[in-house]
């Protein structure tokens, strides 16, 4: 049996019941945009989802590849113990002062760390105080199988590791693509899905979540 699709009025439903938005990250949003940080953060049920399984896991250490305005990286912070920690990179300086200052305003400074810098290259020499529980991929989508491969031996036995737009905008089945975005992210997928140190699965939820846990 084939999922069900999701109509707009159904999606308009689950958002009504399984929302994590609340005012202030709805004015995040729109003062991101007045900024000029593009509109293209994760969608309210895939924050919901994101912060139920982080509860299901007692997450404490997240990792998070690509923060763009903060949105995900405070909605994270918010299903986490207090002294929790989401460690963002990003690479845009003007991002990076904008997620510090809304952290500070959602009362999360405590709980969210942010490096400015090319991910890749952060990652190489990274020695992080401890093993993450969760890693969270939602960069530039030719480089996520790289992403993926630099943090795994950071990840905890039993932690989690994800990336976003997995069904890359509803174009993820075409073989005959040469848009390096959907490349990007088929190659990812096979990598996440044939990895001997990694269950994984797909979650369709927003624009589809590739997941694994580590064995």
């Amino acid at each position: 049996m084939k999922g069900t699709p999701m109509s707009e009025a159904s999606y308009d439903y689950v958002c009504s019941l399984f929302s994590s938005e609340d005012e202030f990250l709805r004015r995040l949003n729109a003062e991101a945009e007045e900024a000029g940080i593009p509109p293209i953060h994760i969608s309210i049920e895939q924050l919901a989802f994101l912060q139920v399984l982080l509860r299901s896991i007692n997450a404490r250490n997240i990792l998070e590849i690509g923060s763009l305005a903060g949105y995900s990286a405070i909605g994270m912070a918010r299903a986490l113990p207090e002294d929790g920690k989401v460690i963002c990179l990003e690479i845009e300086p003007q991002s990076v002062q904008f997620i510090r200052r809304k952290a500070e305003e959602a009362g999360m400074s405590h709980k969210i760390d942010v490096l400015q810098g090319d991910a890749a290259t952060l990652l190489t020499n990274y020695q992080p105080a401890s093993t993450f529980d969760f890693i969270f991929i939602d960069a530039d989508k030719p480089r996520y199988k790289q992403y993926m491969e630099l943090t795994l031996p950071l990840l905890r036995q039993g932690g989690i590791i994800a990336g976003d737009n997995a069904l890359a905008w509803g174009k993820i089945a075409d073989t005959n693509t040469d848009e390096p975005d959907v490349q990007g992210m088929q190659e990812f997928n096979k990598a996440l899905s044939v990895s001997e140190e990694l269950q994984a699965c797909m979650v369709p939820v927003g624009d589809g979540m590739a997941m694994g846990v580590k064995l």
